[in-house]
């Protein structure tokens, strides 16, 4: 073993350094055990010499007994591995699905993301004229038509679209692919429009920019892709920019984004010079020129002077995947050149397993390299059968089933996004199984109802086009559905239903009220609206002030959607003082024993509760125990002390917020014959609950965000003054050539008016984005004068009283 690993060795020299971490790797793989046999369960008769696994990647069994195993456990549990749906799909529903393609366009705010899909729609022919985001000849891009987001620039709302691509097989026959794509929104306040596109897409296109490279924005998408199994093609936009470095983008891929990444191509000229790419599989220059870079000409001829950066890079490439296939791994150790298909297949296979991103290069601005980022997403990423999709058998204790992307199988679909259209609620939906057709009846997983759908669209921005019935694996939208975002609908033949997204915690609340009573009734409908379509968006009236309090991500959120009650349902508000959503919790175990007696004429109230509290240890839910031996407190009683306790945690005695990372433990207690009951026990369980926070050394959390601000270099100074001043703590400071990224840890109260300050400061030049971090303990002075204030506040109200 020791002769064949210095072999080895020496041969990994000849293309790289030896200690290189790549070869190395590459080295431990090709020194393991022979595998004696590969193959799968269901597709042993094929003797397919390996399968995608449910994850997307592909895996080797050593016998066709641990593999006949394997999926005989898998099927008993309702699932069924990928490369069995695959076998099994009938040839119509294969030719359909080989040639449709999910996909989103996500990335950090001001990326160029609907720049980019304007381009898709010009090229695929979706449409016949390119808009610019702040276009002035007053249209607008087609994606951003919401007034607001014309107006401002910004994306707001996620928009789906669809389109047809033609690519050009290996004999030079055009082949149709359809799109069906989702841009989303950049801003963090509107995350939710992000998390539940990715939700329901089966990969996406991430865009960075060229100068900035990953930002802060792009790691929040990147989790959320992680987050969802999506697997990802980069694409590096603005290469025309001053200051472009491809190069820098695709080593924080690597690096920040803890994912291996390796360009697919060379740019041809930098910055003003940009003209088009070098094809680093095929080995040509391809060059983007007439009206629109509508004309792609692809040349045999690489110029000479970036010979020797196109072979560095293709080399780079090839070790790179060797890293993450095996089959590139044993070619690149025998010192064998891959061949293009077997490099293309390779991306494939490490993209759909999330192992690798391939990176591809372009400008969309000035219409260079988008034709060649849409031909990556056929080559690269998944058709809709190529992804395991899951819903959960209610009957079954919710054990996870496989979706069968057939349109024959019977009906399941997600509701994903609600809109309020002109003729009603449009939902859009995923199919994921069977067939959904104009007229059917359908039912709600959640509520049970059954709805007829009485019209079926395909949606363009905010055109749609009617269509009769949808095949699995499409997006389509419906009117006349009554539901929620999540929620799942079926045939009403299986009991299945489908897990939604994640909805973060909103961490900034207003209140709000019409300016005039007569609007109460558009205002109300706004309210009701506004949190169907969005679940970051909370409303609550608050029971002392009864003020009503509404809830979001930031305050450009909360801002939208005043501004949209004024332009769409007539409705001016008045808004108060933004409020944190602070926490409370303790910091120390104490125990209590505490006795409610109260004896009113007939009978009275006793229950007596014994036990301790002490933190979780960490900030998260709340924890509820009970350590009763004897029966000294009765099952029914238990439930109601935890009721008790559970509503003690919804708002706390210091502030009034909720209670984070405390346990509550009940061992002992007594009860009496006649005057013990359900409702005494809670009351004494809240009682005990208030003693014992007081004396537990309570604490007051504050909301941390993770600010990423960036600005030219000369403000540099001016910037890191404004986050001292709010004792910020800086963690990373990232110097570009021309401009720096700066990111710190602030509470959520000291960043108030900041859009402003940093503007002043910047010349208005400057940006930044915000998103939450987590819980900590407040400055003890901090601590002190919210106390104080809610405790004037709430003897206030009582002398109102």
């Amino acid at each position: 073993m020791r002769t064949v690993a210095i072999t080895l060795r020496s041969q990994c020299r000849s293309m790289r350094a030896v200690n290189s971490p790549t070869p190395a790797r590459a080295l431990r793989l090709a020194v393991r055990a022979p595998r004696a046999s590969y193959t799968t369960a269901s597709l042993r008769r094929a003797a397919l010499p390996v399968a995608l696994n449910r994850a997307g990647g592909y895996r080797y069994y050593s016998s066709a007994a641990t593999a006949t195993a394997e999926a005989d456990a898998t099927q008993s549990s309702g699932e069924i591995p990928l490369e069995d749906i695959i076998a099994r799909i009938p040839k119509k529903d294969a030719a359909r699905l080989s040639k449709v393609r999910n996909i989103g366009i996500a990335a950090h705010i001001d990326s160029g993301k609907t720049t980019c899909t304007e381009r898709v729609l010009f090229y695929t022919g979706r449409t016949n004229a390119i808009h610019e985001v702040r276009g002035k000849d007053g249209v607008g891009a087609k994606m951003d038509s919401m007034d607001l987001e014309r107006e401002k620039g910004i994306t707001i709302q996620s928009a789906a679209t669809f389109c047809n691509w033609n690519k050009k097989n290996e004999e030079g026959v055009e082949v149709p692919y359809h799109f069906n794509l989702i841009d989303t929104p950049g801003h963090i306040d509107f995350t939710i429009e992000v998390e539940r596109a990715l939700r329901v897409l089966d990969g996406a296109v991430l865009v960075l920019c060229a100068v900035s490279g990953v930002q802060s924005q792009t790691i929040t998408v990147d989790r959320q892709m992680k987050r969802y199994d999506v697997p990802r093609v980069s694409f590096i936009n603005k290469m025309d920019r001053m200051g472009a470095n491809p190069w820098k983008a695709v080593e924080q891929i690597n690096k920040k984004l803890k994912i291996a990444a390796a360009s697919l191509q060379v740019p041809i000229g930098m910055e003003d010079d940009f003209k088009g790419v070098v094809d680093l599989i095929e080995m040509k220059s391809v060059y983007f020129e007439g009206p629109s870079g509508l004309i792609v000409r692809e040349a045999d001829e690489i110029p000479a002077n970036l010979k020797a950066l196109v072979d560095e890079k293709r080399a780079v490439l090839i070790e790179t995947l060797a890293d993450v296939d095996e089959e590139i791994a044993e070619i690149f150790l025998n010192e064998e050149t891959p061949t293009v298909a077997q490099i293309k297949a390779a991306i494939r296979r490490a993209t759909i397993a999330r192992t690798f991103t391939p990176v591809v290069m372009g400008s969309a601005l000035a219409n260079t390299g988008v034709q060649r980022m849409l031909d990556a997403v056929v080559d690269y990423l998944p058709n809709p059968s190529e992804v395991p999709n899951f819903a959960l058998d209610r009957r079954n204790d919710e054990a996870r089933v496989s979706l069968l992307p057939y349109n024959a199988e019977p009906f399941v679909g997600l509701a994903f996004k609600l809109e309020e259209g002109n003729y009603g609620q449009l939902t859009y939906v995923r199919v994921y199984q069977g067939t959904l057709k104009k007229g059917m009846n359908i039912f709600n997983a959640k509520t049970g109802k059954k709805v007829k759908v009485p019209r079926i669209v395909r949606m363009h921005s905010n055109e749609m086009e009617d269509v009769q019935e949808i095949g699995a694996g499409e997006i389509c939208a419906v009117f006349g559905v009554e539901c929620s975002s999540g929620d799942t609908f079926t045939d009403g033949g299986l009991p299945y239903s489908m897990t939604s997204m994640f909805v973060p915690e909103p961490v900034i609340s207003l209140s709000i009220k019409p300016k005039n009573n007569k609007e109460t009734a558009n205002f109300s409908k706004a309210m009701n609206r506004f949190q169907r379509e969005d679940p970051t968006f909370r409303v609550h009236v608050d029971t002392e002030s009864q003020e009503t309090i509404i809830s979001g991500m930031g305050e450009l959120h909360l801002e939208i959607y005043v501004e949209r009650m004024r332009r769409e349902y007539n409705v001016d508000c008045i808004t108060g003082q933004p409020q944190v959503a602070y926490r409370e919790t303790i910091s120390e175990r104490v125990p209590f024993d505490h006795t409610l007696k109260k004896q009113t004429g007939g009978a009275g109230d006793y229950a007596r509760v014994m036990g301790w509290m002490e933190p979780t240890g960490s900030l998260s839910d709340n924890h509820f125990e009970h350590q009763i031996t004897g029966g000294s407190i009765s099952e029914k009683f238990l439930f109601a002390c935890e009721k008790g306790f559970m509503a003690s945690c919804e708002k706390g005695p210091m502030l009034g917020h909720r209670v984070l990372g405390t346990s509550m433990v009940i061992n002992d207690g007594a009860t009496h014959m006649t005057d013990s009951s359900e409702m005494a026990f809670k009351i004494a369980t809240q009682q005990a609950f208030r003693k014992a926070f007081a004396t537990a050394k309570p604490v007051v959390l504050e909301p941390l965000m993770r600010v990423a601000i960036s600005a030219p270099n000369e403000f540099q100074g001016a910037i890191v003054g404004l986050m001292n001043k709010r004792n910020a703590v800086i963690e990373e400071s990232d110097i570009g050539a021309d401009e720096f990224t700066l990111t710190a840890a602030c509470s959520l109260n000291a960043m108030f008016g900041f859009s402003s300050q940093l503007r002043a400061a910047t010349q208005g030049k400057g940006e930044f984005t915000m998103e939450f971090s987590h819980y900590s303990p407040a400055p003890p002075q901090l601590q002190k004068e919210l106390v104080a204030k809610h405790e004037k506040e709430r003897l206030e109200k009582a002398k109102a009283k």
